[in-house]
C-alpha cells in the first residue's frame, strides 16, 4: 500500500463574489492546486469532488478538459470535502491511481441554511416547528456544555476576535478586519448566549488538493505534505446532533468529533499532544471550544484557561484556526474541509507568511463536523 503524500493545494478567493459561479470558484481552486503540484489537468488519473448546492462536481470536465478520467461526486454535509479527500487517498492506496484530485465549492446565498426536514430523515412538521434552525442548536448545545464545565461568556467572544484576527492575514480570508471582544459580545443576540459576531455566515468558495502515491510524489519533488491519516465518522447512539430532536439514552451524550479524531491519532500513530498546528470546525464561537476536548486536545473545562492565556493563538501552544477558520472565511459546505487542509499545508511548508507559526510545525491536524452528526479529520506531517 503506496503512502500518499499532498502536493499540491490551492483555493478560490473567499467570502461574496457577484457574478462568479461556484463552479468557477472550484475550477479557479483546481488550477491553483495543479500549479503548485506542477503538473497539468491531463496528468491527473482520477478526481473526487462535491458541493452541497452549486452543482455537480464531474461537471467540472467541461472546463478542465475532456481527458475521460473517473470523477466520482461526492455529497456529505459539512465533510463533503474531508470525505473526497478519504476517496482520493484510498484510490491511490489501493493502487487505481498516482495521482488524485479533491474538490469542494460552494456558493450560498445570504442568511441561514433552510433544510428540509425530510432529506434529513425527520417528518416535516419538525421543520414546520423551526427546528431545522441551525443555531438554535448551537446555541443550546454550548449552553448546556458552558453548564456543564463553567466556560463564561467571555471565551466565547475571544474566540471570535481571535477568528477575525487571523483573518486579517489571510489574503484569501472572507472577514480581513479585527474586532473587538467588546464588540462582538454586546451585538446582537442570535441565540443566547450567541451573538451575531460569534457565527460564520453561508459563504462562497473552492478549495482542491492533489495528491499522489509515494513515486509520483518523488518524481514531482517540490514540497510534499504526508498523508498521515484521514477518517470520517457519522454518530453513534446517544448523540447530541444537529436537528436532533432529543439526547438518546443515558448518561453524557457520544461524540462523534471525538470518534473520528480518535481513529486518526491511532492510524497516524501520533496523539493530540504532538500536534503543531490545528484547525477545528467553527461554525460558531463555541463550537471550537467543544471540539479542542472532543479532538481530545485539553480536557473539558480547560479550554477556558488556554484561550485566557493565548494557547490557541498563532504564537501560543497549539495555534488553532490560523487561517480564521469558517468566522473569518465563512461555510461553504464543500469547500471547508479542503480549505482546512489547504491551511495546514501552507503551514507545514513554512509558507504562512503573516499567520506562520514559529519553529517549524512538522505535525498538523484539521477537524470538521455537521450535520446531522458527521465528522472527517485527517493528521497532516513533514
Amino acid at each position: 500500500m503506496s503512502d500518499v503524500s499532498i502536493v499540491g493545494v490551492g483555493l478560490s478567493r473567499f467570502g461574496r463574489q457577484p457574478g462568479v459561479t461556484g463552479r468557477e470558484m472550484a475550477v479557479q481552486a483546481i488550477h491553483a492546486a495543479l500549479d503548485d503540484a506542477g503538473i497539468g489537468w491531463p496528468d491527473v488519473q482520477v478526481a473526487f469532488g462535491g458541493s452541497d448546492g452549486s452543482g455537480l462536481a464531474d461537471t467540472l470536465v467541461s472546463d478542465l478538459g475532456l481527458t475521460g478520467i473517473p470523477f466520482t461526486n461526492v455529497k456529505n454535509g459539512c465533510a463533503t470535502g474531508g470525505s473526497a479527500l478519504v476517496s482520493a487517498v484510498n484510490a491511490i492506496r489501493s493502487g487505481a491511481a498516482d495521482i488524485a484530485l479533491a474538490v469542494g465549492f460552494d456558493k450560498h446565498p445570504r442568511g441561514a441554511f433552510d433544510p428540509r426536514a425530510e432529506d434529513w430523515g425527520l417528518p416535516a412538521g419538525y421543520g414546520e416547528a423551526g427546528l431545522m434552525v441551525t443555531t438554535q442548536f448551537f446555541a443550546i448545545k454550548i449552553a448546556r456544555y458552558m453548564e456543564q464545565h463553567g466556560i463564561t461568556d467571555p471565551t466565547l467572544a475571544k474566540v471570535a476576535a481571535k477568528a477575525y484576527r487571523n483573518g486579517a492575514l489571510n489574503p484569501n480570508a472572507w472577514r480581513r478586519e479585527a474586532m473587538a471582544e467588546e464588540l462582538i459580545a454586546s451585538a446582537d443576540m442570535v441565540n443566547d448566549p450567541l451573538t451575531r459576531y460569534m457565527f460564520c455566515s453561508p459563504g462562497e468558495g473552492g478549495a482542491a488538493v492533489v495528491l499522489a502515491s509515494e513515486a509520483a510524489s518523488t518524481r514531482l519533488g517540490g514540497a510534499p505534505v504526508k498523508v498521515l491519516a484521514v477518517s470520517t465518522r457519522t454518530r453513534g447512539f446517544g448523540s447530541f446532533e444537529v436537528f436532533a430532536p432529543s439526547v438518546q439514552g443515558a448518561g453524557e451524550p457520544s461524540s462523534v468529533s471525538s470518534d473520528a479524531s480518535r481513529a486518526a491519532f491511532e492510524a497516524a500513530g501520533v496523539g493530540p499532544d504532538d500536534i503543531d498546528v490545528a484547525q477545528l470546525q467553527d461554525t460558531e464561537s463555541g463550537a471550537e471550544v467543544m471540539h479542542l476536548a472532543e479532538c481530545g486536545f485539553v480536557a473539558h473545562g480547560e479550554q477556558e484557561k488556554w484561550i485566557a492565556e493565548g494557547l490557541t493563538e498563532i504564537g501560543g501552544r497549539l495555534p488553532v484556526n490560523t487561517d480564521g477558520g469558517c468566522i473569518a472565511n465563512g461555510e461553504p459546505i464543500g469547500a471547508s474541509g479542503l480549505r482546512q487542509v489547504h491551511e495546514v499545508v501552507t503551514q507545514l511548508r513554512g509558507a504562512a507568511g503573516a499567520r506562520q507559526v514559529a519553529g517549524a510545525p512538522r505535525l498538523g491536524f484539521t477537524h470538521v463536523y455537521g450535520a446531522p452528526g458527521i465528522s472527517a479529520c485527517t493528521v497532516l506531517g513533514v
